[in-house]
């Protein structure tokens, strides 16, 4: 082997491990994990095949709608096609017993007719790499049906290199637009609905519009920025469609919500007035109790010093008493 071809196969084992992958979704490890993919487009599916992306693509599971699915020999035990009714625009593939040889990345690519191939790329992380997305900076509630548009803007008003969407779910993370403002260049992923946003070079702020929004859209979005001064910030937001039971839900809640503070004012106001009145009848007993003890101590004054029934025979000693001496009148004689 020559010097030139010797240096050319250095290079390309060097390179092709460093080759730039963009991926559409981030799937956190577990050991029953789901890799989704679900084409979003009416066309006709011919063909379509999992890889696993290695130095070069490993096959395995291929499906055909004439022929149906046949999982490759080293995934036989492992992988299955989540999607039992083997529609051909759902090749969800489902892991068990997954393990850390399992991380890396998967390339879901279809086939189809008139558009032809459609490549959706999936990352799987382990646990600890796989960002959550944290509280919500704002939310926002709609009614299934409507236009959703969510806004985001860096505090800071420096030139914006980078913009991207994403959707964070527990178990993983979509990414719904990238914007290389500074090269131009958009990436759209797959993400299974219709998203509209903008990209232009020297954009203050960002948006992502969603039309027709369903109960499935509910969840955390997260807005991120890179300027060009490097600095980077994340914004998060909760979008929550109600299925239309917001405000049949709203309306017993602050009927029942009027009746309970009805009823509040209504126990506290017997309270008080039970209160009260017992107040009042220990005040006037409290005055009859001392009318009663004063008069009581009058009559103890005018009572006999001596015992009623003093000892027989005048046994005992004497009991000498001072007592006041009171003026009798002269009684009728009889």
């Amino acid at each position: 082997m020559d010097h030139f071809t010797l240096l050319l196969a250095i290079l390309y084992v060097y390179t092709a491990p460093c080759e730039e992958i963009f991926w559409d979704t981030t799937v956190k490890l577990a050991k029953n994990m789901t890799l989704e993919c679900v084409y979003p487009l009416a066309d006709t599916v011919t063909q379509m095949e999992w890889f696993k992306i290695k130095m070069e693509r490993e096959s395995m599971a291929i499906f055909n709608p004439a022929f149906h699915g046949i999982i490759r020999e080293a995934y036989t035990d492992r992988v299955y096609f989540s999607n039992h009714t083997m529609a051909s625009n759902d090749m969800t593939l489902s892991f068990h017993n997954a393990s850390e040889a399992d991380l890396g990345f998967y390339s879901c690519l279809l086939h189809t007719f008139p558009h032809g191939t459609w490549e959706k790329v999936i990352q799987v992380v382990p646990p600890d790499n796989f960002e959550d997305a944290g509280p919500p900076n704002s939310q926002m509630v709609s009614e299934p049906g409507k236009n959703i548009t969510l806004t985001c803007e860096p505090r800071e008003n420096h030139l914006l290199e980078e913009v991207s969407w994403e959707k964070i779910q527990p178990q993983q993370i979509d990414l719904l637009i990238s914007c290389n403002l500074s090269q131009g260049r958009n990436y759209t992923s797959k993400y299974p609905r219709q998203i509209l946003s903008n990209c232009n070079k020297g954009m203050k702020k960002a948006f992502v519009t969603m039309p027709n929004v369903i109960g499935s859209d509910s969840g955390l979005y997260r807005c991120g920025f890179k300027a060009s001064t490097g600095e980077k910030e994340t914004f998060v937001m909760r979008l929550t469609v109600t299925n239309g039971e917001t405000k049949n839900s709203y309306i017993p809640f602050v009927a029942g919500g009027a009746v309970l503070l009805f009823l509040l004012v209504i126990l506290i106001t017997t309270i008080t007035v039970i209160t009260y009145k017992r107040k009042k009848r220990q005040q006037k007993r409290g005055l009859f109790k001392d009318v009663w003890i004063t008069q009581n101590r009058a009559t103890n004054n005018y009572r006999n010093p001596f015992p009623p029934n003093p000892p027989a025979g005048g046994a005992g000693e004497d009991i000498y008493v001072n007592h006041p001496v009171f003026c009798l009148g002269p009684r009728a004689r009889v």
